[in-house]
Parts: structure tokens; sequence; C-alpha cells
């Protein structure tokens, strides 16, 4: 038991540091749900946003996106679908068990920027690996609820972190 212990205290303990600066992100995705995939065949994304260490392990800030879902254009028939728009203002917070994986999400508001798109409640749960120093893949899921329209995306993304410059 003892050494299980002493595992888990390296594996989760040595090292850890959470991910604080500004951010800034590219992301796709695909619609999951029936609704989303009626009108969009394709999604694509930007988030920028600031992180701060509230701990070895835990950093939290805000975030803000935009998000483009590009209209199907084999089932339109010949017409000009618009596409699908949403800018998503967002808390944000990241766990980190480990020096390169992280989980935790984003909660807000995504305004609806087409029309017709009245947006609304967007959460944003995701997994993170840390690639190098600054550079973050992660697999995430995108929901938007609204009145209008439920939004459901799976999405890959990578984020890079600007470091914090240490002051003197």
């Amino acid at each position: 038991m003892k050494r299980m212990v002493l595992c888990l205290l390296l594996l989760f303990g040595t090292g850890l540091h959470a991910q604080q600066g500004f951010k800034i992100g590219l992301n796709g995705g695909l619609p999951v749900n029936q609704e989303a995939n009626d009108i969009v065949s394709l999604v694509a994304g930007a988030d920028l946003g600031y992180h701060y260490a509230l701990g070895e392990v835990v950093d939290a800030g805000i975030m803000v996106g935009f998000i483009n879902g590009f209209p199907e254009k084999f089932d339109s028939g010949g017409a000009d679908l618009p596409h699908v728009q949403f800018l998503p203002l967002a808390a944000s917070f990241r766990i980190w068990p480990s020096n390169s994986f992280s989980f935790g999400g984003d909660a807000g508001y995504a305004l609806g920027l087409n029309d017709g798109n009245e947006g609304g409640f967007y959460y944003k749960p995701l997994v993170g690996y840390l690639m190098g120093p600054q550079t973050e893949v992660s697999l995430s899921y995108t929901g938007i609820a609204s009145d209008g329209l439920s939004w459901a995306t799976v999405n890959l993304g990578v984020l890079y972190t600007f470091p914090e410059r240490q002051r003197r």
C-alpha cells in the first residue's frame, strides 16, 4: 500500500504546473446531433483567453471565441444556405493531474451572429495533452442550448499559451 501511495505521489505530484498566460487556439469539428447535422457539415472555431494559475494544478480564466458552421451543400437543392455562427463568452478552468494531461471546461453564453440565431447557454468540456512547453492538443465537445437550435459538435483543437514574463 505504501508503494502504491508513493507511486501516485510521484506520478501526480512531481513538477506539476498550471498553464498561466494568454491563450489562442484553433479547432475543427463535426456535428453529432441530428439538428446541427441537418444544417452544417463541418465546424471551425477560434478561441482567445487568459488563464491565471490558482495553484500548481488548477488554472482558471475567461475565454472568448468564434464558431462557424459550414452549411450542407449537397442537400441544399442549389440554395445558398447561410453559415451558422456563434460568439461564445465563457468562464474557463483546467485541472492538471500530471505534467502533460489536463481536463476541464468552459461555460457561459454563446451569442448567435447570423440571422435567426438567438444563441444560448454554452458549455465545452475537454481533455488536453501538452505537446510542448506551451502547445496543447485537445479533444472537446461543444454544446449550445437554446430555444431555436440544439447545437452539439465534437472538436479537435490546438491551443498555444503565451507564458507570462518574469518581473524583475
